[in-house]
Order: structure tokens, then sequence, then C-alpha cells
């Protein structure tokens, strides 16, 4: 009986010993628990508000953009804003982009018409204007502004023929929308162009 009386109070001892030890042992704290779920949570919100932030831009640039175009006018693609005020090519450049634009820069003959009509309606039949046309970085090789080679071309022959003391491209009203390459200081009227989808 003692040492049955013995074994069953070590077993008694080594439970005590086991709970005792389960309650000094540092626990799973809930307010890590809490902390975790309260980043992830944070994190998850601080995503939405970005999601919503980059809509709202997003609207905000279509609608900025349909006001462009109710001013100007549409093609596919595209919208034109003419700016009236005779500028020299950099500061039109400046202009378009501050805008959100750039200098128009037709892609194909059927654009270039449109551009020429829109030219000859808000300024002036025989008016020129900047294009976003220009070949500052490597002589006789005609760039657009994203400083790509231009595929498509509508010279005035024998244009352009102005070496480097001409390095931009004008779309001119007087040649019937054809272009001539002229010094960029020389100060014209300008069209910029918005892509639109």
């Amino acid at each position: 009986m003692r040492l049955r009386d013995g074994c069953l109070l070590l077993g008694v001892l080594l439970l005590l010993a086991h709970s005792s030890h389960q309650q000094n042992a540092p626990k799973r704290s809930p307010l890590r628990k809490v902390r975790q779920e309260s980043s992830a949570a944070l994190e998850d919100l601080q995503q939405q508000i970005n999601d919503i932030v980059m809509e709202l831009n997003l609207l905000k640039e279509q609608q900025a953009l349909q006001t462009v175009c109710l001013k100007g006018t549409k093609i596919p693609g595209k919208c034109f804003l003419v700016d009236t005020e005779k500028k020299r090519y950099h500061a039109a450049n400046e202009d378009c982009i501050a805008k959100g634009g750039i200098l128009s820069s037709p892609l194909s003959s059927d654009e270039n018409a449109q551009l020429y009509d829109y030219v000859r309606r808000s300024i002036a039949p025989d008016a020129d204007i900047w294009l976003g046309v220009n070949d500052m970085q490597t002589e006789g090789v005609w760039r657009d502004q994203a400083g790509s080679n231009i595929r498509y071309k509508n010279w005035k022959l024998p244009q352009p023929d102005g070496s480097s003391a001409e390095n931009c491209a004008v779309l001119s009203g007087a040649s019937g929308g054809k272009w001539l390459d002229e010094n960029c200081r020389e100060e014209r009227a300008s069209v910029c162009e918005f892509n639109i989808v």
C-alpha cells in the first residue's frame, strides 16, 4: 500500500508541477493577436484608400479631358485644343504638357486633314501652327514628342530644307496643310492634342 500511496503522491506532484509550469509558461497574449489583426485591417484599409485615390484621379483626368474636348474638337482617339497665342516652339510645347497633352502630331493623312480643317476654322485659313515634330536631336531625323521617328510626313517639297537653322515643323495653312521646317524661335500658334479612350 505504501508503494501505491507513494506512486499516487508522485503522480499528484507531477500533475501539480506540470500544471504550475503551464501557468508560468509564456502564454500567447490576446493583445498580440489583436495587434496582428489590427495591422492587417489597417493595411487593407490603406489599400482601399489608395484604390479610391487612384480612381478619383482617373475620374478627374477624364473630366478634364471632356472639358478640353468640349472646347476643342474630337477625332477618333484624340481631341485637339487650339491656342491662338503665338509662342516659340518650346513655350508652346511646355504649355501643352502643362495642360496634360502634347503638341499635335498627325499620324496619318486623315488626321493631318482634320487638324488642318480645325486650324482653318479656329484661327485663320492661312494660319501656321507648331507641330510636335522636330529634328533637334539629329539633323534630318524628324521625331515626335516621345522621341520616336515619325512614320507619317506631309512635307511641302523641297521641305525640309532649313538644315540646322530650322529644326521645328509647322503645319502651314497657306500651303494647304503641308509641313514646313522653321526656326524654333519663331512665334506660331499651336494645337495641343489629348489622347482619349
